[in-house]
């Protein structure tokens, strides 16, 4: 029998022989690694290699493709590295992004995380859909092929059935940060957008819809205004209440994001690199839009962005308030009334001359 003194022994020379096997396995790759185990990527020069690892591929298949693409050196230390490293049944499959002549233990990482791509696009919050188009577009996306992805409504998805036609689908392009392959098109994003939208927003939204008197369609419209007035979170369902109060009794929205978004498109924007016109004038107030709501009377013909799910939580749940205005204060915040007689008191105070 092995004494317990032996059996360590014998541990302690497996560690070595391990430590020595793993050395061989990464020498000459520009990557690290302090504990096998435990490893960052590290970036590396060239172009982009789309190597696609399909289900059901072993180490030995995916060895041979990362080989072949000039990816690794060597298949036969990247198969050693797997067993080593217990991952043979671990690989992801995917299309991955990788490089010529990557370190081993880099591509080990990405294909053992699903790491697919090392490139992404953030949608951020209360963003319009040229706003986004030139986010995919600095990704090397072809922009009109992403418009063009955005005004179809040919997605199998039940909410884009209530997108009035002629419509396109800002406002139902989520807000979050998104992996881009190497052959991404527009609609392949524009679809994964979507996706987004159905898995954070409730399946029961368009009941939930009926139930405030509006439809999907209108509350993702209000609740990308909304999106675009709250600076505080906590505000989104008093504004709610506020702009489904106005609506209730016939009164203009007249909020100053729909103006904003009425210039933008109509390329009417005096500021430069700037979608949404930061001090608005008389003029621009009176322009004519079926968007501004200064001028018409409901809600504009769509989203004017993409709102984010608290956004839309809000106009399906309003506060109770018997508010009718608001109007910013300096710290970002809201100051709201009941009362035009109100209103204009807080106006004075922080538009005019006073505030906090």
């Amino acid at each position: 029998m092995i004494s317990v003194r032996q059996a360590s022994l014998l541990a302690m020379l497996v560690a070595v022989l391990l430590a020595v096997v793993a050395a061989w396995l990464v020498i000459g790759d520009p990557g690290s690694v302090d504990d096998v185990g435990l490893y960052e990527p590290q970036p590396t020069p060239g172009g982009a290699i789309a190597v696609a690892i399909e289900p059901g591929e072993g180490p030995s298949e995916i060895a041979e493709k990362l080989e072949n693409a000039g990816v690794i050196e060597s298949g036969t230390r990247f198969r050693v590295l797997v067993q080593l490293m217990g991952f043979d049944r671990l690989l992801q499959a995917g299309t991955y992004d990788l490089q010529a002549d990557m370190p081993v233990l880099d591509v080990l990482y990405r294909l053992r995380n699903g790491v697919v791509t090392t490139r992404f696009v953030t949608v951020v919050e209360g963003w319009q859909l040229a706003e986004i188009a030139d986010a995919v577009t600095a990704h090397g996306v072809d922009r009109d092929g992403f418009l063009d992805a955005a005004g179809s409504h040919d997605y199998d998805y039940p909410f884009v059935g209530q997108v009035p036609d002629g419509e396109s689908l800002q406002g139902y392009l989520y807000p979050a940060t998104y992996p881009l392959r190497t052959g991404d098109d527009g609609e392949t994003i524009v679809d994964a957008m979507l996706a987004a939208f159905g898995t954070n927003v409730p399946d029961d939204v368009a009941t939930q819809a009926d139930a405030v008197g509006l439809t999907l369609h209108e509350v993702v419209t209000l609740a990308s205004i909304i999106e675009r007035e709250a600076v505080v979170p906590e505000e989104k369902p008093i504004m709610a209440q506020v702009f489904l109060r106005r609506l209730r009794i016939g009164l203009r929205l007249e909020a100053d994001p729909t103006v904003q978004f009425a210039l933008a498109e109509a390329g009417a924007n005096t500021e430069p690199d700037t979608y949404w016109k930061a001090a608005l004038t008389t003029d621009d107030l009176a322009f004519d839009s079926p968007y501004n709501t200064y001028v018409y009377f409901g809600l504009p013909p769509g989203p004017i962005s993409s709102p984010a799910a608290d956004s839309i939580a809000a106009v399906l749940n309003p506060a109770e308030t018997n508010y009718l205005y608001f109007v910013a204060k300096p710290d970002g915040s809201h100051a709201f009334a009941a009362t035009f007689a109100e209103h204009s008191a807080n106006v004075e105070l922080y538009l005019n001359g006073g505030g906090e």
